[in-house]
């Protein structure tokens, strides 16, 4: 076996493991937002969801599609920004609520 093929090995794993990691973000992706819109609670803009579904799927990326590095870096960005007002919303515990300098 010649560097080459042994690169091109190497490569082909990376990508491989790369699109899994893009799948399984989106999976989650998918997961959360269905979560957030059963319990009510606000998802964020529809926007950043759709957008973030279809950069995935398009053929047309930042980099090329054996590079999945855009596309996770989006994913995360949606992913983020779909559970922020769940963060907003989260129970303070008391510790917290007794800050000084911080409204009760």
């Amino acid at each position: 076996m010649d560097s080459t093929t042994a690169l091109l090995a190497v490569v082909a794993v990376v990508a491989a493991l790369l699109l899994a990691a893009a799948v399984g973000l989106l999976v989650r992706l998918i997961r959360a937002r269905r979560g957030l819109r059963r319990a009510g609670l606000p998802t964020g803009p529809r926007w950043v969801f759709w957008g973030a579904v279809l950069y995935f799927v398009l053929p047309t990326d930042l980099l090329p599609d054996p590079v999945y590095l855009d596309d996770v870096g989006v994913l995360l960005l949606a992913l983020r920004t779909l559970r922020a007002p769940l963060a907003a919303r989260a129970p303070r515990t008391p510790a917290e609520v007794g800050r000084p300098g911080e409204p009760v």
